[in-house]
């Protein structure tokens, strides 16, 4: 039976999740995400559900996975089960990209990252700008959207590795309306207008990768019927791809709260290889629970 994409009809509880990926140990800004997912459910009285965004085949390990129920266990997050694996519904993301492409808005890409960046290089060298998306990536080329179908099938053909991006400009198109969100986090708030352009020619697919991020989050989020999506402030800006995706599916637009983010002491945001901000080299220290909670300020 195929999962159904929109959250339930009548459901009134308001529901949250925290989902993070099993590719490293969680730390003190995973930790101010669940904890404040965690209260703003206590709170208005909503469920919360916990996601193991898996889809980096790679990375993404069991032992770390099993890591994860351990800090949150200790931390004493009130997760619902049965938890969900995105490593268990890639049939349900590619059914969401088969229907992206029968629209006619998704195209195979087959540039790598070292020729995008040598032709980006090149082209400034020049005294060009190449345009940049808002994490500062250059966007990619768009002279693949105009292949006819015999190029495509002949590359697809001879190609090893490949991907499949959205044409972000027919995408828009299509929808033809001003895309917005309600936002209620620690940035901008209120109603922000969405500007996927921004990102360029995401990517959904890869060949080495069964989903992105974008697509499968977004089908996700509709799939588990979360009506507010609390995360950090990294992921502002990507909320607007995910409007747009949300749109063309015809899936629901839940309220963003986008938090802020614990820095280290370079004033980055912290990564899983900083090891001293791992939740478990706190706990080896002594550090309890409330500790915790007075580190990240919640």
């Amino acid at each position: 039976m195929t999962e159904r994409f929109r959250q339930t009809e009548g459901q009134d509880a308001p529901v949250f999740r925290f989902a993070p990926s099993p590719n490293g140990r969680l730390h003190l800004g995973h930790a101010l995400s669940a904890l404040l997912n965690a209260d703003m459910a206590e709170k208005t009285g909503g469920r919360l559900l916990l996601r193991i965004e898996d889809i980096d085949l790679t990375r993404c390990t069991p032992e770390l996975e099993l890591a994860i129920f351990d800090d949150l266990s200790w931390l004493g997050m009130p997760f619902e089960s049965p938890v969900r694996r995105q490593s268990e519904h890639f049939p349900l993301y590619r059914e969401a990209l088969d229907r992206l492409q029968a629209m006619g808005l998704v195209y195979p890409a087959f540039l790598t990252r070292g020729e995008v960046k040598a032709r980006v290089s090149a082209y400034e060298r020049e005294g060009g700008i190449w345009p940049r998306d808002p994490d500062g990536a250059p966007l990619y080329p768009t002279e693949e959207r105009s292949l006819t179908e015999a190029e495509r099938a002949e590359k697809l053909a001879k190609a090893e590795r490949h991907a499949f991006r959205l044409d972000i400009d027919k995408a828009q198109g299509l929808i033809g309306e001003r895309l917005t969100w309600q936002e209620t986090g620690d940035g901008p708030t209120g109603e922000i207008e969405a500007d996927p352009a921004a990102w360029g020619d995401v990517v959904l697919w890869r060949s080495d990768s069964p989903s992105s991020y974008h697509l499968a989050a977004t089908v996700d989020d509709a799939a588990q019927g979360v009506t507010h999506v609390v995360r950090g402030l990294d992921l502002f800006h990507a909320t607007s791809v995910h409007r747009l995706l949300q749109a063309l599916l015809g899936l629901p637009a839940p309220v963003y709260h986008h938090h802020r983010l614990i820095l280290g002491p370079d004033g980055r945001k912290l990564s899983k290889s900083l090891g001293d901000t791992a939740l478990s080299a706190l706990r080896a220290e002594g550090k309890t629970p409330s500790d915790i909670r007075a580190m990240v300020g919640v």
